[in-house]
């Protein structure tokens, strides 16, 4: 395959623009954790995992990595419901 074949395969493929897909996105989280069950879930996520050490004395490293793998997963929820209502 050439290099003019894959660059025709790239411009024919739909590919829309990287951020309207974000905004899209963060909309949808908004829409799913905008209603009355979804603050409610997010408050219990909150409180149970990021509001939660993320290591103790004495336990192993991996578990800290472990912990804030699951933090990062709450923030980037609160981005994106940020970034919907605040465009």
């Amino acid at each position: 395959m050439s290099w003019d074949e894959l660059e025709a395969i790239g411009q024919a493929k739909d590919i829309r623009n990287v951020d309207q897909q974000r905004k899209d996105t963060d909309r949808l989280y908004l829409r799913v954790f905008g209603t009355e069950d979804g603050i409610k879930l997010m408050k219990y996520m909150r409180d149970t995992i990021l509001e939660q050490p993320v290591a103790v004395p004495g336990s192993p490293a991996d578990f800290a990595f472990y912990r804030e793998g699951q933090n990062s997963i709450i923030r980037d929820i609160e981005a994106r419901i940020y970034r919907a209502r605040n465009p």
